[in-house]
């Protein structure tokens, strides 16, 4: 999937979204600094097979995050699942791109090297400020720990 040229957004089985692809030359520079990634917006099958393929996870999630080997001006890979986002929008009352926008920062982040699992909340911080400079609602993060 890596074009390690810029930030790509693929749309596989949904519909183009333009604006997913402005959001993400916007992360690339605001908050990857200036690193590329690519991003897969796939169905919930795609994400499970990658899962399961990737993480021995046999279930869909809704982002995975591949970070790249080495340094340099790609960071990695993200897939996230159309459907998962829709449902998580639906759920806590805001737009599906809005909601595709939170799992692309939120993955942008994990190929940036933080993990909320185990960085005592760092993560959590810059994805709640990020999320502030970015104009969006509530985070994964922040759901989680309601």
């Amino acid at each position: 999937m890596s074009t390690k040229e810029g930030s790509t957004v693929i749309f596989r089985g949904t519909r183009a979204r333009p604006a997913l692809r402005e959001f993400a030359v916007r992360l690339q520079h605001e908050v990857a600094g200036g690193r590329g990634f690519d991003c897969l917006i796939a169905d919930d099958a795609e994400l499970r097979r990658l899962n399961r393929e990737y993480r021995r996870k046999d279930y869909a999630t809704d982002v995975l995050s591949f970070p790249a080997e080495g340094s340099g001006n790609f960071i990695g890979d993200l897939a996230i699942s159309y459907q998962r986002a829709k449902e998580q929008a639906r759920e806590f009352g805001h737009s599906i791109d809005d909601e595709l926008r939170i799992l692309m920062l939120h993955g942008v982040l994990h190929l940036m090297g933080y993990d909320h699992e185990s960085d005592d909340g760092r993560m959590a911080r810059a994805e709640k400020r990020w999320r502030a400079k970015l104009g969006l609602p509530v985070g994964l993060i922040e759901r989680v720990s309601r």
